[in-house]
């Protein structure tokens, strides 16, 4: 299948669906709350992310392409057993990642409304569930997540802009920071490509017939393009936090991103900040719904047979186990923490298929791309332990 254009189709669909899966309530709690430790340092947290990011998101959605098989599958060919494994590992992140959506997307409405959260929450639950019940969910999907993405990134550049950021101060800082946390690398790296979500856009590609050596430069394209889409998103935040926190005005732990947003742009900022909360909560209601029920595909062939209608009731647990439970203040915190932990392992694993003979075809995965794969296995196993070791005092 020849690609035209990288922007159009599910070439774009899958980069804005790994994006908007990333950027959830807890990718926006956590950016402001770390803009407020380290201040201009956090661009280095960035920077840094970006190209571990870039690393392990090239060798994953390259990989799974032109095996043309699901990562859990491909798991199994390495080391039997290793995919379900790793089914196991996404579907209780991704049920995890999903309560917290579910609460973010009914806090959004809050602020846009005025609703109950919970009200706000079981709205929402019945967006996301729609989405799935028309005929071309996948079209439909790929429209849903290309639309709200560019809203949120061009409400959180007009608030950047009023927050009148440091801009000098936070360029130095990018390259020159005064302090390196390794457990918030971990977090920011976990939280944009750990867990289910540097699956979600690889699994998009699957499921349109995008496979194979011939699509392999659209398909590197399409990955890069959506680490740096949602890492577009988390500048900008970064940005608009840091023109507050500049100030000396204190984000508080209640609701950080909102102090942003309403100290930036007053009463009008404060609802831009519900729609931006709601749509990052939405969008990544409806990646992780899918990515992880894809991942439950090798399980039973039933689950292939009522796909859409397991992504619904994945959608609806979620819902109710928050309606009951209430809010996972705890669990949104260490989600991206717990998903960096993830990240080595399985890209460790999807790695090892470029040694066994009959998995790849004739396909040569590049040595250079291996080696910055391998790299990135290292660095975040390091980290894991370090931040791990951090968590635990």
């Amino acid at each position: 299948m020849k690609i035209k254009s990288l922007f159009s189709g599910p070439l774009a669909g899958a980069a804005f669906l790994m994006a908007t899966s990333a950027i959830g309530p807890g990718f926006i709690t956590q950016t402001t709350t770390f803009t407020e430790q380290l201040k201009g340092s956090f661009g280095f947290v960035i920077l840094i992310s970006i190209l571990l990011d870039i690393g392990a998101q090239l060798n994953i959605w390259r990989l799974i392409t032109v095996s043309k098989l699901y990562a859990q599958d491909l798991a199994n060919k390495v080391i039997p057993g290793a995919g379900y494994f790793l089914t196991v590992l996404i579907l209780v992140g991704g049920l995890a990642f999903n309560i917290g959506n579910i609460a973010g997307a009914g806090l959004g409405f809050q602020v846009l409304f005025g609703w109950s959260v919970q009200t706000g929450a079981v709205v929402s639950c019945i967006i996301a569930a729609v989405i799935f019940m028309v005929r071309e969910a996948g079209k439909a999907m790929d429209i849903f997540a290309k639309t709200l993405g560019f809203v949120m990134i061009a409400l959180t550049f007009y608030v950047a802009f009023k927050a009148d950021p440091p801009m000098a101060e936070a360029a130095i800082k990018t390259i020159f920071p005064d302090q390196i946390n390794e457990l918030i690398i971990l977090t920011i790296v976990g939280g944009t490509v750990g867990g289910y979500i540097s699956f979600a856009g690889a699994h998009r590609l699957l499921d349109a017939g995008i496979v194979g050596k011939e699509n392999l430069p659209q398909v590197s394209k399409s990955s890069v393009s959506a680490i740096l889409i949602a890492s577009l998103m988390r500048s900008i935040l970064f940005i608009a936090a840091l023109g507050i926190v500049w100030k000396g005005i204190s984000l508080g732990n209640e609701n950080p991103a909102a102090v942003v947003f309403e100290s930036a742009a007053g009463r009008i900022g404060y609802k831009i900040f519900g729609l931006v909360l709601w749509s990052a909560a939405i969008t990544s209601v409806v990646g992780s719904a899918f990515t992880s029920l894809s991942f439950a595909k090798s399980i039973h062939w039933s689950v292939e047979k009522y796909f859409r209608e397991m992504i619904i009731a994945f959608i609806v647990l979620s819902t109710i186990i928050f309606l009951i439970v209430g809010e996972p203040v705890k669990v949104l915190v260490a989600a991206g923490a717990v998903n960096g932990l993830v990240l080595p392992f399985a890209l460790a694993i999807i790695l090892a298929s470029t040694f066994k003979k009959g998995i790849l075809e004739n396909y040569q995965h590049p040595l250079l791309l291996s080696i910055i794969g391998w790299i990135v296995v290292v660095v975040m196993t390091y980290m894991g332990i370090i931040g791990l070791a951090l968590w635990l005092k």
